[in-house]
C-alpha cells in the first residue's frame, strides 16, 4: 500500500498573514510583493472547510472568507486581486474567480464545523448566486459549490438555480467519436468539466447525464495516460495530434483529474476510478514524465509547474493547493474502498 503524504495545512498556513493567502512564493518563501488572489482565496475556503480537523484550518477558511467579503463587488462580481498595498488592482473581473469563490462558499456553506464561517459563507453564497458564465471552467466551479450545499440542504433555491447551468456547456461533441470532448483542445483543469456534470447528476440529474459524464471522464483519462502514468495537457493546451510529453505540466492538472475520479468513485464504486484517482496523486510523488516530486516534504508545499528539465521549485499557492487536496483525495477513495471492502487496484501507485 501506498503511504501517501499526510496532507497538511502547514505550508499554506506560511502563505497566510491576516489579509489572506499570498498567490506567489520565491522557492517556499511568500512573496508579500505580488499580493493575493481570489481564487486561491475561494479554494483555500473550500479545503480548509473539508480538512477542519488541522490545526490551521479555523484560521485559514476564516481569512478566506474575509477576503471573498472584502472582494464582493455586489451580486455576482468579485473583483480579483489584491495587492501588497491592500487595494485592488486595476485588473478585469473574471469568472473563473467568481466559481472558485462559489465553490469555497457552497462547501465552507456546508460543512465548516465553525458557526461563524459557515453561516457567512451561506450568506455571501445567496448573494452571488446569480452568476452565469458562457466559460464552461467557470460555470463548473460554481455547480460544485452548488452541489456541496445542495447535499447539506436540498432545498437551496440559489444553488437549484446554478446546476442546469453545466449540462449543455460541457456536452460530449457527436460530431467526432474519436474526440468527444467539447472543445476543439483540450486547456486547463480539463477534468473539472465531466466533474461538475457528474456531481451535478448525482442530486438533480437523470442516469443519462450520470453516464454521459463517466463517459466523457474516461475517454479523457485514456486521453491523458501515456506509457502508463498521467502525462498531462501543458500551459497553451493540446489539440488532437500534438506529441506528447509536452511542458509546462501543472498541478491544477492532476488535482482536477483527482477529484474527478474521487467524485466517479464515489458514485459507482467501481475500482477503476479508485486507480485513476491514485495514479493522478503519484504523479506528485514522481510518476510523471520527468520522473520528480512534485512537492517538498519539509514544508509540505506543492511545487509551481513540472519542466522538460526538471521541476519549478517554487512553491505558490495554487500548487500547494492542489498537493495537498489531492493527497486528501487520494486518502478518502482508500477509505471509501476499506470500508466497502471493494477491491483496489494500485498498479498506478506503484513504487
Amino acid at each position: 500500500m501506498t503511504r501517501w503524504p499526510e496532507p497538511s495545512l502547514h505550508h499554506l498556513a506560511r502563505m497566510t498573514d491576516e489579509v489572506g493567502t499570498l498567490e506567489h512564493a520565491k522557492l517556499a518563501c511568500p512573496r508579500y510583493e505580488l499580493g493575493y488572489c481570489v481564487d486561491d482565496a475561494g479554494r483555500l475556503l473550500a479545503l480548509s472547510s473539508r480538512l477542519a480537523s488541522d490545526p490551521d484550518a479555523e484560521r485559514l477558511a476564516s481569512v478566506a472568507l474575509r477576503l471573498l467579503v472584502r472582494a464582493h463587488a455586489g451580486g455576482a462580481s468579485f473583483q480579483l486581486r489584491l495587492g501588497a498595498d491592500r487595494r485592488f488592482t486595476s485588473d478585469p473581473l473574471s469568472d473563473d474567480a467568481v466559481g472558485r469563490a462559489l465553490l469555497g462558499l457552497g462547501t465552507a456553506a456546508a460543512w465548516a464545523p465553525w458557526p461563524p464561517v459557515r453561516a457567512g459563507a451561506l450568506e455571501l453564497f445567496g448573494e452571488a448566486a446569480g452568476f452565469r458564465s458562457a466559460y464552461p471552467r467557470a460555470t463548473s466551479y460554481a455547480v460544485l459549490g452548488a452541489v456541496e450545499l445542495l447535499r447539506a440542504n436540498p432545498r437551496h433555491a440559489g444553488a437549484e438555480g446554478l446546476i442546469d447551468e453545466v449540462f449543455d456547456l460541457s456536452r460530449p461533441s457527436a460530431a467526432d467519436p474519436h474526440w468527444p470532448w467539447p472543445e476543439p483542445r483540450l486547456a486547463y483543469a480539463n477534468a473539472l468539466l465531466p466533474h461538475a456534470r457528474l456531481a451535478a447528476a448525482s442530486v438533480t440529474g437523470p442516469s443519462t447525464e450520470t453516464d454521459a459524464a463517466l463517459a466523457l471522464l474516461g475517454w479523457l483519462v485514456e486521453e491523458e495516460r501515456h506509457e502508463g502514468r498521467f502525462s498531462f495537457t501543458p500551459v497553451g493546451g493540446r489539440g488532437r495530434d500534438d506529441p506528447r510529453p509536452a511542458f509546462d505540466q501543472q498541478p491544477i492538472e492532476a488535482w482536477a483529474m483527482a477529484d474527478a475520479c474521487a467524485c466517479a468513485y464515489s458514485v459507482t464504486s467501481d475500482a477503476r476510478w479508485a486507480e485513476a484517482t491514485a495514479l493522478a496523486a503519484s504523479w506528485f510523488l514522481g510518476e510523471n514524465d520527468v520522473g520528480v516530486a512534485m512537492y517538498d516534504p519539509l514544508t509540505g508545499g506543492g511545487l509551481d509547474g513540472l519542466e522538460a528539465s526538471g521541476v519549478n521549485l517554487n512553491q505558490g499557492a495554487e500548487s500547494s493547493l492542489a498537493f495537498v487536496a489531492t493527497m486528501s483525495l487520494v486518502r478518502g477513495v482508500e477509505a471509501q474502498a476499506r470500508c466497502e471492502s471493494t477491491p483496489y487496484v494500485e498498479r498506478a501507485a506503484r513504487r
